[in-house]
């Protein structure tokens, strides 16, 4: 993040605008569209502006004198948008003095910038991309209007209207919250986005009980709950959108070592952020100790989102944590994550199943040795069989011992394909006579191994030569 969001009081007091020609119109128009007092210095003498109505007029202050000498007491804001030197002049005076200043297409002589903007009234959405690049920042304008209910900004409007009076029943911070979720995620919002402003004002007065509403047991208390969430194999756009929703309500986030900054970036600013994964070789806290934390948190009546890497319930240990839950007599529910296996299949458009050739796929996880030696390897021999292995690098010798010992011919394509989906994924594709070597190419996990003649469809198979005893592939970050 290069600049910070704020949005600026321009009712604080007056604004100096300084410039010439469409920019600075462009500019003006935006002041008083949120309420300033400008007052306006046209470099080229020319303050002609057509369409303002008589209220927006009134609040410029047109200015003749030496725009290089404007008096900057009391303004709370500078902006200059074609004023050529004169421009970076009073900027430099501006930032001198403390004061924000803004040149338009300027960002070396500003201290902010203007963002793109979604006004819905009390709703306003800011776009920014740091200056580098206005048109992405309009298009993604475009796309955020295209989402928006033009009746958002009323309904900020009648919270806004009810809020001291809520807040004086409902003294809990949390109950609170649930209050207002329940009101604009259910029918009072409803009648607001259709138009019936009336209606959802009724609604509101005739709650006789606010901490009831918010589904509260009893007075002062709130019902917690657990929502175990597939955070995927590392991509934060690959969340589904019930998974944004859940990590924007959470209280407090318990979260795996293997989950991105990115993906937890996600969650509510204000939300808790506990980590209770563990790295391979380390000790952790323990499946007991994660499950008490979690039924812990939900009868303290949070929210808490147990976000797991990939899919909750593929070698996640997510049943462990749903037994545990139900047996606490805690509210549950699982929202489903793209496994890391699909996700690199994808990303390296590795098709798992392929008409005639690859009709079965078994999921399988070779944590250390010992869990690949017992693993009955003459049930995966079948060609027409895809095996998947999660968490197999360190056990790759052994892997391929068993699967060569059961019959499992050497020339069987294979693929090691590390931190999938992330910007520094690593692909690598050989045969299984050379797995570990294989592995020994990726630079370190997470990694999957996909073993079967699928792989030979790859783009990194593709990409390699005829006969590749192993080939290395570097994902391109988008």
């Amino acid at each position: 993040m290069k600049f910070l969001p704020i949005f600026l009081d321009s009712k604080a007091g007056p604004i100096l605008l300084i410039g010439a020609g469409d920019p600075v119109r462009a500019r003006l128009r935006l002041l008083l569209a949120a309420g300033a007092r400008v007052r306006w210095h046209a470099t080229d003498g020319d303050f002609a502006v057509a369409g303002l109505d008589a209220v927006a007029a009134s609040r410029i202050e047109r200015l003749e004198t030496n725009p290089g000498a404007a008096d900057l007491g009391a303004i709370v804001a500078v902006f200059c948008a074609g004023a050529g030197e004169i421009g970076v002049t009073v900027a430099a005076r501006a930032r001198a003095s403390g004061l924000p200043v803004n040149v338009m297409d300027d960002p070396a002589h500003s201290s902010f910038i203007v963002p793109a903007i979604v006004d819905r009234g009390d709703v306003v959405v800011a776009v920014g991309t740091g200056g580098a690049s206005p048109v992405v920042a309009r298009r993604v304008r475009e796309r955020i209007e295209a989402l928006l209910p033009a009746r958002i900004g009323d309904l900020a409007a009648l919270i806004g209207r009810w809020r001291k009076a809520v807040h004086a029943r409902i003294p809990d911070m949390p109950l609170r919250r649930r209050f207002w979720e329940r009101v604009v995620d259910g029918p009072i919002g409803a009648s607001v986005l259709a138009g019936r402003s009336d209606e959802a004002e009724d609604s509101l007065q005739a709650i006789a009980d606010p901490s009831a509403y918010a589904g509260a047991s009893a007075p002062g208390t709130v019902e917690g709950r657990v929502t175990l969430v597939g955070a995927g194999p590392g991509d934060p756009d690959l969340l589904t959108i019930k998974a944004l929703r859940a990590l924007q309500d959470a209280d407090i986030v318990f979260y795996d070592e293997l989950v991105s900054p990115e993906i937890l970036d996600r969650a509510r600013r204000d939300a808790v952020r506990i980590p209770v994964g563990r790295r391979v070789g380390k000790p952790g806290i323990g499946q007991d100790a994660i499950n008490r934390l979690l039924i812990d948190a939900a009868k303290s009546g949070q929210r808490a989102v147990r976000l797991k890497g990939g899919d909750p319930f593929i070698f996640g240990r997510g049943g462990e944590e749903i037994e545990a839950l139900r047996e606490a007599g805690v509210a549950c529910s699982v929202i489903p994550g793209i496994t890391a296996g699909l996700g690199a299949a994808a990303e390296s458009e590795l098709p798992l199943t392929f008409r005639h050739e690859a009709l079965r796929v078994t999921f399988l996880t070779a944590h250390k040795a010992r869990d690949a030696s017992s693993v009955d390897w003459s049930a995966l021999t079948d060609r027409k069989m895809t095996v998947v292995v999660y968490m197999g690098t360190t056990a790759a010798n052994a892997i391929r011992d068993g699967l060569l010992a059961a019959g499992r011919s050497p020339e069987t394509p294979v693929g090691v394909f590390a931190r999938a989906t992330r910007p520094d994924a690593k692909s690598v594709v050989g045969t299984l006579d050379h797995l570990p070597a294989l592995v020994r190419e990726i630079d370190g996990g997470p990694a999957i191994l996909v073993i079967g003649d699928v792989v030979s469809h790859s783009a990194p198979w593709r990409n390699a030569s005829p006969t590749p005893l192993f080939h290395t592939f570097q994902m391109a970050a988008e």
